[in-house]
């Protein structure tokens, strides 16, 4: 993966964001001729702390905690000294406002098997002066991250940009998380019972999901993975239309709509251990119609259900 990372990156810094998906899918399209990949999926709505600049968008620092550490050095330790001695400068922070864009493909026949690559789409803005106004920062984080600085649309500096945060290929993140523990993780399961359920013989996995990672050092400093998945859908959820207590075929009909929504046999299950689109208790429920001599599933998620019910886990 190193090499595909590495060709992603360089492509990252050709390809503008004008460009758009259409431009980004042909650049990866000669970067790893060996793999079709798609977009499924765009998350944005975060940021990142940038840097330092004057009134006029000239860079002081491209780092705003560095900056920060070295003039607190500078003047003892003492924030309400720097407060004062940049009072009269027009200071202020800047933010990288981000969009991650997720793109897949294929690896293999498991459900696992596929490459992530996720892209983040960035744009510098510049918030309000850090040390001009009726309250000052009271402490450094509050001066780090000062938020109600950019409560208003901030000014945009430059254009947006790409830049590549990571490449993983799943099935090998995904047995280094097995190896940690000596029971399947709720990740493993949820891609077994997609594997076993009609979703696995409809689609694939990664048309529909994408993997939200994180890696880092618990206390003993041992790597601790983790997986969490997210439904490659923009906005909210299918809607479950079944009411409090239904039952039967008007159960059967909630079912069928939001699947028929989400595009996908058994969508309700999978949403229900993620996004709570669906309640827990309309597993119970399904098994017990099924039982009651109701036929609206195939008895393989039938069984993917009692198997949850039996051990239940989400996330």
């Amino acid at each position: 993966m190193t090499a595909l990372a590495e060709s992603i990156a360089e492509l990252c810094v050709r390809i503008p964001v004008a460009a758009g998906p259409n431009g980004m899918a042909k650049a990866l399209a000669g970067a790893a001729p060996d793999f079709s990949f798609r977009e499924v999926l765009a998350r944005g709505g975060w940021y990142r702390l940038g840097g330092v600049v004057d009134g006029n968008g000239r860079h002081i620092s491209n780092d705003i905690e560095q900056w920060i550490q070295a003039e607190l050095a500078a003047h003892g330790d003492d924030l309400q000294e720097l407060v004062e001695a940049h009072a009269d400068e027009d200071l202020r922070p800047t933010r990288l406002t981000g969009k991650t864009h997720y793109w897949t493909a294929s690896s293999g026949n498991a459900a696992g098997d596929f490459i992530q690559v996720e892209i983040e789409e960035l744009q510098e803005v510049m918030c309000q002066p850090m040390f001009t106004g009726d309250e000052s920062p009271a402490t450094v984080e509050e001066l780090v991250d000062a938020r109600h600085a950019c409560h208003e649309k901030p000014a945009p500096l430059g254009m947006p940009f790409y830049r590549l945060r990571r490449v993983t290929e799943v099935a090998e993140f995904l047995a280094r998380m097995r190896a940690q523990k000596p029971e399947a993780q709720p990740v493993h399961r949820f891609l077994q019972g997609w594997a076993e359920s009609s979703a696995g013989h409809a689609t694939r996995f990664a048309n529909h999901w994408v993997l939200a990672l994180r890696e880092h050092l618990d206390r003993y400093h041992q790597t601790v993975l983790e997986a969490r998945p997210v439904p490659a859908i923009n906005g909210a959820p299918p809607r479950f239309d079944g009411a409090f207590g239904v039952r039967g075929l008007g159960l059967a009909g909630a079912l069928q709509g939001f699947d028929r929504h989400a595009g996908y046999p058994m969508a309700w299950f999978f949403h229900m251990l993620t996004t709570k689109a669906v309640p827990h208790a309309v597993a119970g429920v399904v098994v017990e119609d099924m039982q009651s001599g109701f036929a609206y599933l195939p008895e393989r998620d039938v069984q993917v259900v009692k198997d949850w019910l039996f051990k239940p886990y989400g996330f």
